[in-house]
């Protein structure tokens, strides 16, 4: 059945390609001929130079040859696309200086240009890097998962461009201007690509003049292939690709002066895309941490030190319910974890996972433009409608979770829903039944997300051969802007431009979701604890029983951003004067003003749902659950709303030394609004909002042409003084943002020459210093010591968060290892006790362990690590006082100061060069062109925090293709390969929170790709 939906598809695109084979010339033969003159194509029969052919771009919002234009700017042409294998953004980051494209965590991707990207995460972040499709921003926009189709030309802008674009961005823009109708005859082209993996691509497109003012385009492209990922545990090939887009365009003039463009557009993937492509660990044998931040290993992190394994252990339910409780555990603290015997993999196109990933995403666009000439000034009149979809699940820890471990508890948890340890206990039998109905062999029921937040005790659950954990992403998005920019074109030396922008997006249940079999397990059995009033030792104090049966919702982790919605408008002008035809002076200034409201709340097993209840949050319990932990009171959900505006522009002048030499320097303030941080237990000391950033930029740069036009060479240099620079890092499951403080300068060269007609050469060089300017102190997840020797990394059993506990006399160590051994002791006897009751706290018998050492090749500095729980620590620090104790605890850490750190996703230096050579065939006109492109980028971090851990080593990439050309490239066949050596470059990195065991998520760049396309161009 899919094979057949699959030649369905592709015969239609085909189809489409094929229907106007009947008229001369298309788009992309035109290019092709502007960029070899008649002399190229005589495959070097002339010696002389050729010329460099210009490029008109739009990156000042007026057509103007790239070399007149006093910005940075990168920019491909359709055919350009093509001979440099530029298929998508992950390729075209790779021929762009100091530009980095990676995927990160969350189905979301970022562009960083000249060490600034997206590196705020969440709902409330604005992009650094302005995405816009024909000048108009997009929000979320799925862009990046197909490959690029019927384009005029893609723009990069590097710089701070709120003047002129979109939503004030303060790295850069990236601007793709989709090819538009042609009046003026019937075109049409059509490709068909075959490759490795078992990869197929069609694209099509048919260019049609309905009447002398109206025409019509359309255009496709569909992708569908094999995996590039093999699974261990079934054999099966993951992250492939079933992906389609289509796109129809009209053009109407109804006059000389007069142009109204209409597109609408609709993407669409299914399959099983991997989010995330891989993870690496350097395993952490006490399971303080989980992984440990010495290096990347190919190792699986310690279960034991996530928050199910926590909450599963036998000390932790000891604590809860005494030893009849705890032999319902589903392993030691201090034994082997689910993980332990997973196959350790170097290779990072194979996982072991027993959990096949899904991906769905669509998105539609619709614009309109109206352009008028009134002859001294026009107007452009733009608007859009974006809608965006996704919905992505996969395994979590892409391992197999070992359920032999488990099958002592699930069979004392059967037992007593038997009733063989009285009628009391028989309330487990409710969750035995939610999760193993068949018994403790399996299946095994993991909850799914799903509106009820009930999961498996609301009959909401997968069924597996396996324990199951997995995580879930989704995004359901729309957006409207409009836009209008009025500019003159006076013959006097004073011009200007003005225009105004708004925008209204909402984000419905971005959510982020993590499901797990043994959070499902904690949830029903500390549910069945609560029903019995024996948590915490209440029993032993004689509570009454004052809950009915009842497990904890949500029974997974549930970040659920419910409403995000943003108004933003932007006022902006440029003045231009030109007192002579040399010399030129623009003057920019602009107000954004953003309006920003979030509605959210994240529950795991929070509070008691009793069994039966359709909807979670009806639970006569939920009341008494406070979402926001920020305000006084009760709140069932965090509603925070936030306003910001400010005003920026920029300077430049720029001087034409000669018609082919260009001169220029500019200084610009770019601007960034702030946000709001998602919800989190007061226990973690996070803001819920971060500040805008700004960024003071300064350039100077030349555009050159020189042998008569066959070289032609850009340079640049720039500083950047950033304040405020927004910084993602996750805390307890979710993406939270700070601020600090950078410093950034660098130079880039571009150049491309044809020193005979047949041959072309380019060569990009850019070289990039990045640093945090400013004192910053912040904790770094992978290493809540700090670098102290003398501390003590202490797990949280209750939640699975790291808490340090560090003596008051530096260099005491005897003094934190000898306080935490205590307490351990204390909770083990049972004897710590709430003080405003004097209850005990905790039930005796944990068996928590004293402090132990980390491995020599951890990272940590002799710092020594323990299970305990921290506001137990925290507690006796208090009633004892600091002195009498010595020791503080810190309940996020040691904190560190990132200044003179680099910033991540910033390599200090990027080169690529590629060459090509025209071979005339002699045969009616036909040429045979190879071409060869390599590519080095240098060494990076993954993370402001830097170290071994965060280190993305450099690499090499080199492409290369040969194609044959028909007369007037009427046809042409070609054979490609990409990533000729087959790097597994890593483009980004993203590390987990303390409650998952700071796992590593890596993205790489694609792995050797090649095959054979033909096409055709009428």
């Amino acid at each position: 059945m899919t094979r057949i939906f699959i030649r369905k598809r592709t015969g239609f695109l085909l189809g489409a390609a094929l229907a106007g084979l009947i008229a001369p010339s298309v788009a992309q033969a035109e290019e092709a001929s502007k960029s070899a003159p008649p002399a190229a194509e005589g495959g070097g029969r002339a010696s002389a130079p050729a010329s460099v052919i210009d490029i008109v771009v739009t990156a000042q919002r007026e057509s103007q040859s790239l070399q007149s234009v006093p910005i940075s700017v990168s920019a491909f042409t359709a055919e350009t696309l093509q001979r440099q294998q530029i298929d998508n953004s992950l390729d075209l980051q790779l021929s762009l200086p100091n530009t980095i494209f990676t995927k990160n965590n969350f189905s979301k991707s970022s562009f960083t240009i000249r060490g600034i990207g997206d590196l705020c995460v969440g709902s409330s972040c604005d992009s650094a890097t302005g995405i816009t499709n024909n000048e108009l921003p997009l929000f979320d926009t799925r862009l990046f998962e197909v490959e690029y189709f019927d384009l005029e030309r893609v723009e990069v802008l590097r710089g701070p461009q709120g003047t002129l674009f979109g939503r004030n961005a303060t790295s850069g823009v990236v601007n793709f201007i989709t090819a538009k109708p042609d009046l003026n005859g019937v075109h049409a082209s059509g490709e068909v690509e075959y490759g490795n993996y078992d990869s197929r691509k069609v694209k099509g497109m048919l260019n049609l003049p309905l009447t002398q003012s109206l025409g019509a385009r359309f255009a496709g492209i569909y992708v569908n292939r094999d995996g590039y990922t093999k699974n261990l545990h079934d054999g099966a090939r993951l992250d492939g690709r079933d992906i389609y887009a289509v796109r129809a365009s009209l053009r109407w003039e109804p006059s000389s002066s007069t142009t109204i463009d209409l597109l609408g557009y609709y993407f669409h993937e299914k399959d099983n895309r991997l989010r995330i492509q891989k993870q690496k660990c350097l395993r952490d044998p006490t399971g303080v941490l989980g992984c440990l931040p010495g290096r990347l290993g190919n190792d699986y992190t310690n279960n034991n030190a996530t928050f199910g394994g926590t909450l599963t252990s036998r000390e932790y339910l000891t604590m809860q319910g005494g030893p009849g409780i705890g032999a319902l555990a589903l392993g030691s603290l201090y034994g082997p974890d689910s993980n332990l015997g997973n196959s350790l993999i170097a290779d990072p196109r194979t996982v072991n996972t027993d959990f096949h990933p899904t991906f769905f995403s669509d998105e539609i666009q619709a614009q309109l433009r109206i352009e008028h000439d009134f002859g001294p000034v026009t107007l452009k009149v733009s608007g859009q409608y974006q809608r965006t979809r996704t919905a992505a699940s996969q395994d979590y820890n892409l391992s197999v979770n070992n359920a032999a471990l488990f099958l002592p508890g699930l069979s004392t948890l059967q037992a007593y829903g038997n009733g063989v340890a009285g009628p009391s206990l028989a309330q487990f039998g409710r969750v035995a039944a939610a999760l193993i109905p068949n018994g403790p062999a399996g299946p095994y029921c993991t909850s799914i997300v799903e509106p009820s937040a009930t999961g498996a005790f609301g009959g909401h659950s997968l069924c597996s051969a396996t324990p199951q954990d997995f995580d879930r992403t989704s995004l359901f998005g729309r957006a409207f802007t409009g836009e209008a920019i009025v500019a003159s074109k006076f013959d006097g030396p004073f011009n200007f431009l003005v225009g105004g922008i708004y925008s209204d997006y909402r984000n419905h249940n971005a959510d982020y979701n993590v499901n797990a079999f043994n959070i499902d397990y904690a949830a029903g059995v500390l549910g069945v604890l609560t029903s019995l009033g024996q948590q915490g030792g209440q029993a032993a104090a004689g509570q009454p029983v004052t809950y009915p049966t009842v497990f904890l919702a949500s029974p997974y982790v549930r970040n659920n951003s419910q409403l995000f919605q943003l108004k933003s408008y932007g006022l902006f002008g440029e003045a231009y004067f030109e007192p002579n035809d040399r010399l030129k002076l623009t003057a920019g200034l602009r107000y954004n003003h953003d309006d920003k409201s979030n509605r959210a709340r994240n529950t795991i097993i929070s509070f008691p749902v009793p069994y039966g209840t359709a909807n979670a949050f009806d639970s006569p319990f939920f009341a008494a659950y406070d979402a926001d932990a920020g305000r006084p009171g009760i709140q069932p959900v965090q509603q925070r709303d936030a306003t910001f505006g400010e005003f920026t522009g920029r300077a430049v002048i720029d001087f034409q030394v000669t018609p082919r030499n260009l001169l220029y320097a500019s200084y610009s303030r770019g601007y960034k609004s702030g946000g709001i941080n998602p919800p989190l237990l007061p226990i973690f000391n996070i803001s819920d909002s971060f500040e805008p950033e700004f960024v003071n930029a300064l350039e100077v740069g030349s555009k050159n042409s020189f042998l008569g036009g066959s070289l032609r060479l850009n340079a640049s240099a720039f500083y950047y003084q950033y304040k405020g620079l927004q910084l993602s890092r996750i805390v307890s499951r979710t993406s939270v943002n700070d601020n600090v403080d950078a410093d950034i300068y660098g130079i880039e060269l571009e150049a491309i020459a044809r020193p005979i007609p047949a041959l072309t050469v380019n060569i990009n060089a850019s070289y990039l210093h990045t640093k945090v300017s400013s004192d910053r102190y912040i904790t770094n997840p992978r290493d809540p010591s700090g670098g102290r020797s003398d501390a003590v990394i202490v797990k949280d059993i209750s939640n699975g968060s790291n808490c340090t506990v560090v003596p008051n006399t530096a260099g005491n160590s005897a003094a934190s290892n000898n306080f935490v051994n205590f307490v351990n002791g204390e909770i083990n006897a049972g004897r710590v006790v709430n003080s405003s009751t004097g209850r005990p706290l905790f039930r005796p018998g944990a068996g928590l362990q004293g402090t132990t050492p980390f491995p020599a090749d951890s990272g940590l500095n002799g710092a020594t690590g323990a299970y305990s729980i921290c506001s137990a620590l925290a507690s006796y620090v208090a009633s004892a006082g600091a002195g009498p104790s010595g020791v503080s605890v810190l309940t996020d850490g040691v904190p560190v100061n990132l200044r003179g750190n680099r910033l991540p996703q910033a390599p200090d230096f990027k080169v690529s060069a590629g060459a090509q050579y025209v071979v005339d065939m002699g045969t009616g006109g036909s040429t045979l062109v190879p071409r060869v492109d390599v590519i080095l980028t240098g060494g990076s971090y993954g993370s402001v925090f830097n170290g071994n851990a965060n280190r993305i080593p450099s690499y090499v990439i080199v492409n290369a293709q040969l194609q044959l050309n028909g007369r007037d490239d009427r046809w042409f066949v070609r054979a490609f390969v990409q990533n000729l050596t087959d790097s597994n470059a890593i483009t980004g990195l993203y590390v987990s929170d303390q409650p998952s065991g700071l796992f590593t998520n890596i993205f790489t760049l694609e792995p050797r790709r090649y095959g054979i396309a033909a096409g055709v161009n009428f």
